[in-house]
């Protein structure tokens, strides 16, 4: 089977400071207790569907040991460093082009690291039946959909427009992240769903894409053809990444494949852009609050770990690290945690901040 998995695994993820920081981010932690890290989880789910030989985990130079001792299976060729973060688009261009260079006729699946699925089951029958539609028709490219339960401003939205909405269907549009308003009437419609962020496609389509939407960047990656797959890859892209534009995949590829209006110049052939709209329990946890809504709660619904007592606080996240004692009093819908000798103490209705203080700090 030509099928490859790549993960992405260089964020910071430093909405969930001071649990995730530079030196261990959230990728590699346990966060929700479960005995397992994100990108272990990952790995695993993906398994049933990918030989182990066919993963990519491309990551932050600094992280490649962690990546190996998480997950032993891989040889340290198939961990990619960048030696630089710049956003999917390049990630993805490079782990292509280091498929391309073991298995032409590759089909591929991308996945962020760090994202939770809780029916396995399903999220692989999902996949499957998304990598054999890819498999069929290699001029298609493909994300995956997740049915909303709520109307969510933290997500971008998959518009597939009026028609039915199970299955495999043509994507409409791409909507950006939502106002509340907005949301309800996503919700209300029935016709939109959340982003995940999960891609699949053939070596064909994803090259042939990249080609057209981002030529410059494929422009900079040709010229270190020769080096993919041998030892002077990493030599070339420590001395070429940082050329590469600083864009996502949504934005320079996906969203683009949607509004095209003519055909595609290679080959005369079009790119069709589809998704399946899911449901197996998906969340990016990409914020406290988010781990607050899937973690186990008390009697004041109170999301609380570590060596704590809680007097009168309700509807909060407490996290205390192992050695350390907390007393909380008096608080409602607020996040407390302390983890390597950082402390923090916000509103949740204020996490989004969260960010934009630790640069501060």
């Amino acid at each position: 089977m030509n099928r490859y998995c790549v993960i992405m695994a260089g964020g910071i993820g430093s909405r969930f400071w001071p649990l995730s920081k530079n030196n261990y981010p959230k990728q590699f932690l346990d966060i929700l207790g479960t005995g397992k890290s994100f990108i272990r989880a990952t790995f695993e789910r993906f398994l049933p569907l990918v030989p182990a030989e066919g993963f990519v985990v491309v990551t932050n130079a600094a992280y490649k040991q962690l990546v190996l001792e998480q997950l032993p299976e891989l040889s340290e060729e198939q961990v990619l460093c960048e030696p630089m973060r710049r956003n999917t688009a390049p990630c993805i261009a490079y782990a292509v082009y280091h498929i391309l260079a073991r298995c032409p006729e590759a089909s591929i699946a991308v996945t962020p690291a760090d994202h939770l699925v809780t029916n396995e089951r399903e999220f692989q029958r999902i996949i499957g039946q998304g990598l054999e539609h890819v498999e069929r028709d290699r001029n298609a490219l493909m994300t995956i959909g997740i049915k909303p339960s709520r109307p969510e401003t933290g997500y971008g939205y998959i518009d597939v427009g009026a028609g039915p909405a199970d299955g495999i269907v043509d994507v409409a549009s791409f909507k950006e992240k939502p106002d509340l308003e907005t949301a309800k009437q996503f919700l209300a419609a029935g016709h939109y769903f959340w982003n995940s962020g999960i891609f699949l496609w053939s070596s064909d389509a994803i090259m042939s894409a990249l080609r057209r939407y981002l030529p410059d960047l494929t422009d900079l990656f040709d010229q270190g053809r020769d080096s993919f797959g041998t030892a002077r890859e990493q030599q070339f892209i420590d001395t070429q990444f940082e050329h590469c534009p600083n864009i996502s995949i949504d934005y320079g590829v996906m969203e683009r494949v949607v509004g095209q209006d003519k055909e595609d110049g290679d080959g005369g052939k079009r790119l069709t852009m589809h998704t399946i709209a899911a449901d197996f329990g998906w969340s990016d946890i990409g914020t406290w609050g988010s781990l607050y809504t899937h973690a186990a709660h008390d009697a004041d619904a109170n999301a609380a770990s570590g060596h704590t007592v809680l007097v009168d606080t309700r509807n909060s996240v407490v996290n205390i690290e192992s050695g350390y004692e907390a007393i909380v009093q008096g608080l409602d819908h607020c996040l407390v945690a302390l983890r390597d000798h950082s402390l923090l103490v916000c509103r949740l209705d204020d996490e989004q901040q969260i960010k934009n203080w630790v640069e501060r700090l």
